[in-house]
């Protein structure tokens, strides 16, 4: 039986909707009783319950008790959104409150997951997680994610990747108003490991900053206006190099933190139901079946009435048409992270340079 809302403005009895912690998940229980919840002993419980969780729970509670009215309901195995999809790769709208896949026994829900559900006759059952995902978005980063669905597809994709011939494009909302209407970003990023801050990354220079790489970013303001009444500014990301954590780390370089960036906020910004970064494009040369995708931006006030944006500095159709006209900046890399040609069958070689490569193709 699907669990019922408790209506804050009316303390009549109803579905008493409980969620208990223990040992890092979340069980929601349902009873049924004369309940009577009033606005101020159920945000009581809300702030108990989110002060023992860790920051993405902290955002999935908060997100379905208080947003439930919002831009997007909350991730299932059902609302897995599809913008293409072919023999040899499905393109996914990828939710902002899950994972791509998880080893972990309580993350139920994973795109993975979704995938099986809607196509359980196109999981391979040769591969761990059942499909082959051709780059990485972050659990809290919503949009365009390419799946191939055979061997001889992901080999394919991952060339484009390698010779860095995708072009991919992001949404954000930043922190305060960006001055500049144009920014080139380009701090290299290390592996922070400054003890408590070693899931992070970090930019050179910084203490505990461990191996910085080359990293670009290009930064283009969209508009500018108020999220929950705080100055923001809504800005496209290009990056030209593919880094941990990159897009996050360099606005946060630049004292424009993403809204909702929890981690690089440092455990500040955590009002928000969810980080405000969106894969908006992507483009994928491919020899034969070239994908060309975007995402529907989430964004707009009609979906979050929080967002008011008050002045256009930029049109994004026109943005992306320069994009896609433009040549790709050519980057010098590492001599140890540029492999030969791959080869469309995998061999275990090539599978661990795969696995290389999709770590340092996570740009969120």
């Amino acid at each position: 039986m699907k669990n019922r809302r408790l209506d804050v403005n009316n303390p009549q009895p109803a579905c008493c909707t409980t969620t208990t912690v223990k040992a890092g998940s979340i069980t929601r229980q349902t009873a049924y009783a004369n309940c009577a919840f009033n606005s101020q002993s159920l945000l009581v419980i809300i702030n108990i319950v989110t002060k023992l969780l860790d920051a993405p729970h902290r955002r999935r509670i908060t997100g379905l008790v208080l947003h439930e009215k919002g831009s997007m309901e909350p991730a299932s195995l059902e609302n897995l959104c599809v913008l293409y999809h072919s023999a040899n790769y499905i393109v996914v709208n990828k939710h902002w409150d899950i994972r791509i896949d998880s080893k972990m026994w309580y993350e139920k829900q994973t795109v993975q997951s979704q995938l099986k559900h809607r196509f359980p006759e196109l999981a391979d059952p040769g591969t761990y997680y059942g499909f082959r995902f051709c780059h990485q978005l972050d659990f809290s980063t919503s949009g365009a994610l390419c799946v191939a669905l055979n061997k001889a597809a992901a080999g394919h994709a991952y060339r484009c990747f390698k010779d860095r011939l995708v072009t991919k494009a992001y949404l954000a909302l930043v922190r305060d108003i960006v001055a500049e209407e144009k920014m080139a970003l380009d701090f290299a990023i290390g592996k922070n490991t400054t003890e408590g801050k070693t899931h992070m990354m970090c930019t050179e220079g910084t203490d505990g900053c461990e191996n910085p790489k080359t990293c670009q970013t290009e930064l283009t303001v969209l508009e500018y206006g108020e999220y929950d009444g705080d100055p923001v500014t809504k800005v496209l990301l290009q990056p030209l190099t593919g880094r941990t954590h990159q897009l996050r780390v360099h606005c946060s370089a630049v004292d424009h933190p993403i809204v909702g960036d929890y981690t690089y906020s440092l455990r500040t910004d955590n009002a928000p139901y969810r980080m405000m970064l969106h894969a908006y494009f992507l483009h994928i040369p491919l020899e034969n079946e070239p994908i060309h995708v975007t995402a529907p931006d989430p964004f707009v006030p009609t979906l979050d009435s929080k967002w008011a944006p008050q002045r256009c500095v930029n049109v994004l159709e026109d943005l992306l048409k320069n994009i896609l006209t433009k040549p790709q900046t050519e980057i010098q890399d590492d001599p140890e992270s540029v492999h030969g040609r791959s080869s469309p069958v995998e061999s275990e070689e090539q599978q661990a340079q795969c696995q290389q490569w999709l770590c340092e193709w996570n740009l969120d």
